[in-house]
């Protein structure tokens, strides 16, 4: 098993649609709580949503990458990109 993190930002003036997607999007995340160590939005100069990042386990890229595919908000079209990198802990409480 590997981390990736998963680097999403919303595209302009998505905020509706993301509250629209957003109860999809738990229970999805919810039914993957083993393999998400960390999530949460990105929040913009104002403190408002504007992107996502999830920390994932998965055993590769190809399943990282499903991952994504299957997010309700991938599906409903909220980001403008996504980046899914590999990523490996160095310090802090995942360590």
């Amino acid at each position: 098993m590997a981390l990736f993190a998963l680097i999403c930002t919303d595209k302009p003036d998505s905020l509706a649609l993301r509250m629209a997607t957003r109860e999809a999007h738990f229970a999805y995340a919810r039914t993957h709580a083993g393999a998400i160590r960390l999530g949460g939005p990105f929040l913009d100069q104002d403190g408002g949503m504007a992107g996502s990042l999830i920390l994932l386990e998965a055993a590769d890229l190809a399943a990282a990458e499903a991952f994504s595919a299957a997010d309700p908000y991938i599906l409903a079209g909220l980001f403008e990109s996504v980046d899914i990198r590999p990523w490996k802990v160095t310090f802090g409480a995942l360590a």
